[in-house]
């Protein structure tokens, strides 16, 4: 061997080189023996639901505007077309009080989830709004009696796992731990007057307040899928942030079975039963993990 060649081949670089190469054997037989899943597939509802089948009147609210639709520029910027950008208004406000109004805004994303960039405070400020007060994680206020247990579920989902009614009488089940749901909140001020905002994730069959943890709960390494929902809300008929969220969760409890339509029933893809056998063999891909 060359005098150069030989200097070059040192003991160090041995050694690197060594470690590099069982490193490239050995990683992907891990990957293949722990069942990790590096590449996320897109997934659905079943039957291709849309966000647009949410209804427009509940017995409590009534949309006021129809389906708002963004340019194609600005859906594009959003990056999906499955979403809904509506305000609804009380039907039954309080004795001599002007009903409340709600903004609600969700969009579907699935496939390799990125970081989340469209938040109303990044999105807000960006705008030109001034962020009037620190950010809070509250808890959802939902009403638990409209929860009902579910018993069809593997022993280590019993007790977090329930269903909720939707509009038309379908039961539906609702996110892992439904009574610990929180939503991430704010307000703004938008030429002098108060706007407050909030907004939470449903991915992967849970749910997350902030943006920065939907990849954590989104990208399980032994999750074949990856989907999330972001719902948001917004009104300027609130006075705190408190109030925010007891107002959002007096619009959700009659519309959340309604979203988790839109979205898969992840106790059926960790099952492994959804979505159904599309390998030419007849298999039916792995789910997620919980």
């Amino acid at each position: 061997m060359p005098e150069p060649i030989r200097r070059f081949f040192t003991v160090p670089f041995v050694v690197a080189l060594g470690l590099l190469t069982i490193a490239a054997i050995a990683m992907p037989l891990a990957i293949d023996h722990f069942k990790i899943s590096i590449k996320k597939l897109p997934i659905h509802p079943e039957g291709g639901r849309l966000l647009t089948s949410v209804p427009f009147e509940t017995s409590s609210w009534v949309c006021t505007t129809g389906d708002h639709r963004e340019t194609a520029e600005v859906e594009a910027t959003l990056g999906t077309k499955n979403y809904i950008t509506r305000v609804y208004l009380e039907k039954f406000p309080a004795q001599g009080k002007k009903p409340r109004s709600i903004s609600l805004h969700a969009a579907y994303y699935t496939g390799m989830i990125d970081t989340v960039p469209h938040v109303a405070d990044r999105c807000f400020v960006a705008g030109g709004m001034q962020l009037g007060t620190l950010t809070q994680d509250l808890p959802l206020p939902l009403d638990r009696t409209r929860f009902m247990p579910d018993r069809d579920v593997p022993e280590q989902l019993k007790g977090r796992i329930t269903k909720v009614r939707s509009s038309d009488g379908v039961y539906v089940r609702m996110p892992r731990d439904p009574d610990t749901i929180k939503i991430h909140t704010m307000k703004f001020i938008d030429h002098g007057k108060d706007l407050y905002a909030g907004y939470f994730f449903v991915a992967n069959g849970g749910c997350v307040a902030r943006a920065e943890d939907v990849r954590l709960l989104a990208f399980n390494l032994s999750a074949t899928y990856a989907f999330y929902m972001k719902v948001q809300v917004t009104t300027p008929d609130v006075t705190s942030q408190e109030e925010l969220a007891a107002l959002s969760a007096q619009l959700l409890d009659e519309l959340f079975g309604d979203l988790m339509r839109c979205t898969p029933d992840w106790v059926e893809v960790e099952a492994g039963r959804y979505p159904p056998p599309t390998d030419t063999d007849g298999s039916t891909p792995p789910g997620g993990n919980a």
